[in-house]
């Protein structure tokens, strides 16, 4: 681990501000920077565990499921940068990033990609706040400037506002907001039924519970690590590969091959607390949905539903969620997690938004000029979503592209796990 030590830094801050809680305001306290920079995630792991000992905005964010992520893709040491930021030697921020190439060129960025949600630095997140922007902002470039080896850091979806505080990224170079990610907050399943469904809403679920049920012996389980948990992922993404196959979409977890992952994370041994929520007919599974737990948190990653016809009638994937919105609040849950984008389920459960933002810092000259290309491809990718012949316009391109590169060669179902 090699550490860099920084002058102290007196910056302007509000004069109600503390650092240590002593009544001293902030602005009058000079902050001594250390950055210490590691290849080895084991080196970081008892800091990891101490900023995250409360809440994170992210499986991203949770030491065991990127130390699984690391080691199940094998992930080279020399590929991984783990940042520790001190301010007079108290651990106050961690970066855990991934060093690879994109069309050829060396970025640094998170570990996962869009599977994860959403993202944030490991943090002290009311040390930061307290810091006021001119000590972040010191904070974060002492903590980027100690990177090499990389033209650029993309810093993907990192909520405006974490650890219930606002703008704690603001100066953590360039950013440019892309979209929203919806969480549902409520502290018992009756104050989510009362504010959330209508007397319509209910009717309409009872409908298609009735219909469900009409074609035989409906059930839900809740399945943790160590479970019956392999043959239920290993189903849910079968129903994923079919849905994608019918709406003409790429399947990211077979191309990517991340189904092996998500196998792995759901073993008895892996820290990562999993739970499948499972909806069956007469024995068969019609419905899962995937999710993490960190605390009073749950994340959920993915979701599917059979792509039978006669079953979809009964809306197994709605009633599946139902029953999940039903357990998981009087479980302890407070916080339920649904990821980003606009879908039917986050309009009917979510009363939480929370605009996400891409963070870009150039390391050289290269690194400005791919901020500046990618800024304008996050745009341009903003403008085809909202607009649907651009939109199929763009995924009818995909699939050629992906026929020519030899994407629709891989199996449409299975787990081929690396």
């Amino acid at each position: 681990m090699s550490e860099t030590v920084l002058p102290a830094l007196d910056p302007t801050m509000p004069p109600s501000a503390t650092l240590a809680g002593d009544g001293v305001p902030a602005a009058t306290m000079p902050m001594a920077i250390s950055v210490a920079v590691s290849h080895e995630i084991a080196e970081v792991e008892d800091v990891w565990r101490a900023l995250t000992r409360t809440a994170i905005e992210s499986p991203g964010q949770s030491f065991d499921f990127i130390r699984a992520w690391v080691t199940q893709r094998g992930i080279a040491p020399a590929d991984q940068r783990y940042v520790v930021g001190r301010v007079d030697g108290v651990a106050v921020a961690l970066l855990p990033l991934h060093r690879k190439r994109v069309y050829g060129q060396p970025i640094l960025t998170w570990f996962p990609g869009a599977n994860a949600g959403c993202y944030a630095p490991v943090a002290d997140y009311e040390r930061l706040a307290r810091m006021g922007p001119a000590g972040r902002k010191a904070l974060w470039a002492a903590m980027t400037g100690a990177l090499r080896g990389a033209d650029m850091i993309y810093l993907r979806s990192i909520p405006m506002a974490v650890g219930g505080h606002e703008g704690l990224c603001d100066e953590l170079g360039s950013a440019l907001a892309v979209e929203t990610l919806y969480r549902s907050e409520y502290g018992s399943w009756e104050a989510c039924d009362r504010l959330q469904r209508s007397k319509s809403r209910r009717k309409h679920d009872r409908q298609q519970g009735d219909r469900l049920n009409a074609m035989g012996a409906v059930s839900f389980e809740e399945i943790r690590n160590g479970g019956a948990t392999e043959r239920a992922i290993a189903t849910m993404f079968q129903q994923r590969s079919a849905r994608f196959q019918a709406q003409g979409i790429r399947d990211t977890f077979v191309y990517d091959r991340l189904t092996g992952f998500y196998q792995a994370i759901a073993a008895p041994d892996s820290g990562v607390d999993v739970r499948l929520h499972v909806l069956r007919l007469n024995g068969d599974t019609v419905a899962v949905r995937y999710n993490v737990v960190h605390n009073d948190r749950m994340f959920c990653l993915i979701s599917s539903m059979s792509d039978d016809p006669a079953i979809q009638n009964g809306s197994p994937g709605k009633q599946c969620l139902l029953r999940v919105m039903q357990s998981v609040f009087d479980q302890g849950i407070a916080v339920f997690d649904m990821g980003a984008g606009f879908t039917d389920e986050k309009r009917h459960w979510c009363n939480v938004q929370l605009p996400l933002r891409q963070h870009y810092i150039g390391l050289n000259w290269r690194g400005g000029l791919i901020v500046i290309a990618h800024q304008s491809f996050q745009k341009a990718r903003a403008r085809i979503k909202a607009n649907q012949q651009l939109k199929a316009g763009f995924r009818m391109a995909q699939q050629v592209i992906d026929r020519f590169s030899g994407a629709k060669r891989l199996p449409a179902q299975g787990a081929p796990s690396e």
